[in-house]
C-alpha cells in the first residue's frame, strides 16, 4: 500500500504488542517474569487486560518465550475477561500469540511481522508493567492519532540524578561527572505508541542495541513526544516491586471492586 492510499493513524484500528519472552533474572529463579503470579494471576494477564480495557485496542499480540507459545496461549484462553468471546479474544479485543526471539528488539519485530495490514497504530507494552491505567493507554493512542509518529508516557523525576563514570568493579566508588537539570528529565514508561509505518522503518533501519522502541525512532531523526504517565504503571523488576504491585491491587479491590 502506498503512502498516498494508506489510511491515516486516526482512521485505522489499534493493535498492541507485548514482548513477554524475557527471563527477568532480577526477580530471582523461577518462571519467566511475565508469567510470575500477581494476586494469583500471571503479570502477563494483568498487562493484557490493561490494554484490552481500552475501547480503541482491538488486537493484542503477545510475543512469548520461543519454547512457551503454547503455554502462553493456554493462559490467555483460561483468563479471558468476563463476558468475552470465544477462545482467541479478550472481551472486545482479539489476541494472537507468536514465539519471540533472543532479544526484546527481535521479539517486538516478530510481533510487528504478525500484524494484519489494517492496523495503523501500534502500542508496545512491557508485560512487566501490569497495572497501567486505561487512561494512560488512551492518552498515548490519542497523541498518535493526532499526528505524533511516536509517543511515550513519562513522569517527572523526584530524585536528583547524577551522571557517573561507571566503576570497573561491582560496588566500587563511581566518580560523578555531571548533574543533569532534573526539570528536563523524565522517567519513561509503556505503552509506547507509534504510527505503524514509522515503527516498522525503525526496526528495519536501527541495528544497535536499544532499551526501548522510542529511542529507535529518535535515531531516525523523528520527534518523540511525551504524555503524562502514571505512578501505577511502574515496572515490576525486583521482589519489592511485587509487594508494591500487590498493595496497588488490594487498594483497587477496596476502592473499585477490581
Amino acid at each position: 500500500m502506498s503512502d498516498e492510499s494508506r489510511p491515516s493513524p486516526a482512521q485505522t484500528p489499534v493493535a498492541a504488542v507485548i514482548p513477554a519472552a524475557g527471563r527477568g533474572v532480577r526477580l530471582g529463579p523461577g518462571a519467566p517474569k511475565a508469567l510470575r503470579a500477581l494476586n494469583g494471576t500471571p503479570m502477563l494477564i494483568h498487562a493484557a487486560r490493561a490494554l484490552a480495557a481500552s475501547r480503541h485496542v482491538s488486537l493484542v499480540i503477545v510475543v512469548a518465550p520461543p519454547d512457551g507459545a503454547a503455554e502462553v496461549k493456554s493462559l490467555l484462553d483460561a483468563h479471558a475477561l468476563p463476558g468475552g468471546g470465544p477462545s482467541g479474544s479478550l472481551g472486545r479485543t482479539d489476541f494472537l500469540v507468536v514465539p519471540g526471539g533472543d532479544s526484546r528488539q527481535e521479539s517486538v519485530k516478530l510481533g510487528l511481522d504478525a500484524l494484519p495490514p489494517e492496523y495503523g497504530v501500534v502500542l508496545v507494552h512491557d508485560a512487566a508493567r501490569p497495572l497501567v491505567p486505561v487512561d494512560t493507554v488512551d492518552a498515548v493512542i490519542e497523541a498518535v492519532r493526532d499526528g505524533a509518529p511516536a509517543v511515550v508516557p513519562a513522569l517527572p523525576l523526584a530524585d536528583t540524578v547524577k551522571e557517573v563514570e561507571p566503576a570497573t568493579e561491582a560496588g566500587a566508588p563511581e566518580p560523578v561527572v555531571a548533574t543533569p537539570e532534573r526539570a528536563r528529565l523524565r522517567a519513561v514508561q509503556t505503552p509506547q505508541g507509534f504510527d505503524r509505518a514509522t515503527l516498522v522503518r525503525a526496526h528495519e533501519t536501527v541495528t544497535g542495541n536499544v532499551t526501548d522502541d522510542a529511542s529507535m525512532v529518535e535515531q531516525l531523526g523523528l520527534t518523540v513526544v511525551a504524555v503524562p504517565g502514571h505512578e501505577e504503571a511502574f515496572k515490576v523488576t525486583r521482589p519489592l516491586d511485587l509487594v508494591l504491585a500487590e498493595a496497588v491491587l488490594a487498594r483497587r479491590r477496596l476502592n473499585d471492586g477490581f
